[in-house]
């Protein structure tokens, strides 16, 4: 299992416009995915929008958003499980 973690910043008038956008579009993208598993959408207070989606395998990458609704390019990390 691949878990990745990908935020973007909007820009403070578009933050609406950029969460339905990856709400809408973005993230139903991943979900046909055949190793997709499961996805989230999460926002905080300062227009960050964090999509945390599960993987068997290799992740596929969000697509580029909108350019006019961010303020700050996205940035993705994957992680793994740690057993304890």
């Amino acid at each position: 299992m691949i878990v990745r973690m990908w935020e973007i910043r909007a820009y403070p008038n578009h933050f609406p416009e950029l969460l339905n956008w990856v709400s809408d579009i973005a993230v139903p993208g991943l979900e046909i995915q055949p190793n997709h598993v499961s996805s989230e959408v999460f926002s905080s207070t300062d227009g960050r929008i964090v999509v945390i989606s599960r993987w068997h395998g290799t992740p596929t990458p969000l697509p580029d958003p909108p350019a006019a609704l961010v303020a700050r390019s996205a940035h993705a990390w994957d992680f793994t499980p740690v057993d304890r």
